[in-house]
């Protein structure tokens, strides 16, 4: 689109105009609203619908007042409508988060739009309708949240600052609902603003582990030691070792598929879920009767050492919800930096970044069929180990793997914890 003479009208970033072509001509016969778009980064436009200017006028006041100011206009004599009769925001919501309840990213749609209610709350707004939630709505929603600190945990909680990033996920949360609602024609119009790039919000850690560290992640928890000042006995040992048991199995599952987080809390070696396959060597990280997402679970090829292990596991790998206190004590016990450079996805992201190393660029297209940025097109499951397909990043994964197992033995090949026998020991200590 192009606007070649000044404006006929504006207010505010809204200007009124023709939309020509390089060559002067009209691409339409009505005159347009031109406003930039700083979410996405271009210029937008929308038909007035009329080739009259003081018609076309009173159609970008409409534009403006519902857009920024939040106030719905009468579409016939473009006066501000005093009574609200649109969806209200919160039934919006409610509705969204009801057709939303199976999907597997529910827990996070539910906390961004929870931090949305807490706004709504805290400011009064809870008879805002959809049709006043514009940009304005947004840049004001914006600064109140920048003022929420995240609090985690119940028990031994911790507070840090609310990331930008947080901040949109909530908002584009907002916009969906939103949609989701102008989809079902509960309100008229689909969510007038948009969330901030990613690329522009988030920060994307840069920290990496090489082998020596993951090896030293495994040895706190296989050999754990006291703090300075302190002495353990061998049962407090075990019973450390019991403890950092679910941290340990996070972190061989991690290694060896290279999966996200939440992925490696869904492995399981029930039959019913169809992901083992033991024959094949092979793990579907996408449990039967999960639909994939945008985030996606491939099937991935296992090295021996990690294939020995699921095949003696009966259900979870994982057994616990979350190991991320444990993984944040590991953190400060080995002195990583923390500041959101070192989450548990610091293992994913370590893997890939050295398997590329070892590939080379010429072989990356594995290991982004490891990581699920391309879909393996593979319709033979067995296949998946040849070198063709997967068998290199295989191949790397289980040097990784024996390279950390030869600097901390017991890393993939420990026996597991006996509770019985920590729990005598424990109480033979006590005697």
């Amino acid at each position: 689109m192009s606007e070649t003479n000044d404006p006929l009208y504006s207010r505010g970033k809204y200007r009124l105009g023709w939309d020509r072509r390089k060559d002067g001509t009209l691409r339409s016969p009505y005159l347009q609203v031109f406003w930039y778009d700083p979410a996405a980064g271009r210029e937008r436009s929308r038909s007035t619908g009329t080739s009259e200017v003081v018609d076309a006028e009173k159609e970008l006041d409409r534009i403006y007042l519902e857009r920024e100011r939040g106030q719905a206009v009468c579409p016939t004599c473009h006066r501000p409508l005093t009574d609200k009769t649109g969806l209200l925001l919160t039934q919006s919501i409610s509705d969204y988060l009801l057709a939303r309840e199976s999907v597997p990213s529910i827990v996070s749609i539910r906390a961004r739009l929870d931090h949305v209610l807490d706004y709504l709350d805290a400011e009064n707004r809870n008879d805002v309708t959809c049709e006043e939630v514009g940009d304005d709505f947004i840049r004001k929603f914006r600064k109140w949240s920048a003022r929420q600190p995240v609090i985690e945990g119940t028990v031994n909680r911790t507070v840090r600052d609310r990331a930008p990033g947080t901040t949109e996920a909530s908002v584009r949360s907002l916009a969906a609902a939103i949609n989701y609602s102008h989809k079902r024609k509960d309100t008229p119009f689909p969510a007038g603003f948009a969330a901030l790039p990613a690329a522009q919000v988030s920060h994307t850690p840069t920290y990496r582990s090489d082998v020596p560290e993951l090896a030293k992640m495994f040895r706190y928890c296989l050999h754990p030691v006291a703090p300075e000042g302190e002495a353990w006995s061998d049962a407090m040992v075990a019973r450390q070792v019991l403890h950092r048991h679910s941290l340990l199995r996070f972190l061989q599952a991690s290694v060896a598929t290279w999966a996200r987080p939440d992925a490696i809390y869904d492995i399981s070696t029930d039959p019913e879920r169809r992901q083992w396959l033991s024959n094949a060597q092979v793990l579907v990280l996408n449990p039967r009767g999960r639909a994939q997402t945008k985030k996606y679970r491939p099937a991935v090829p296992v090295p021996p050492r990690f294939a020995r292990l699921l095949d003696e596991t009966d259900g979870f790998f994982v057994t616990v919800k979350s190991v991320r206190k444990a993984f944040e004590a590991m953190l400060d016990f080995l002195g990583l930096p923390r500041d959101r450079e070192t989450g548990q996805k610091l293992i994913r992201r370590s893997m890939a970044t050295i398997a590329r190393k070892r590939l080379g660029e010429e072989h990356w297209q594995q290991g982004r069929m490891m990581l699920g940025h391309v879909k393996a097109d593979v319709s033979d499951l067995y296949a998946l180990p040849d070198p063709a397909n997967l068998g290199l990043a295989l191949a790397v994964t289980t040097a990784i793997i024996d390279e950390i197992e030869g600097l901390t033995p017991g890393a993939f090949t420990g026996a597991t914890p006996d509770l019985k026998l920590i729990q005598g020991g424990a109480a033979n200590a006590n005697a």
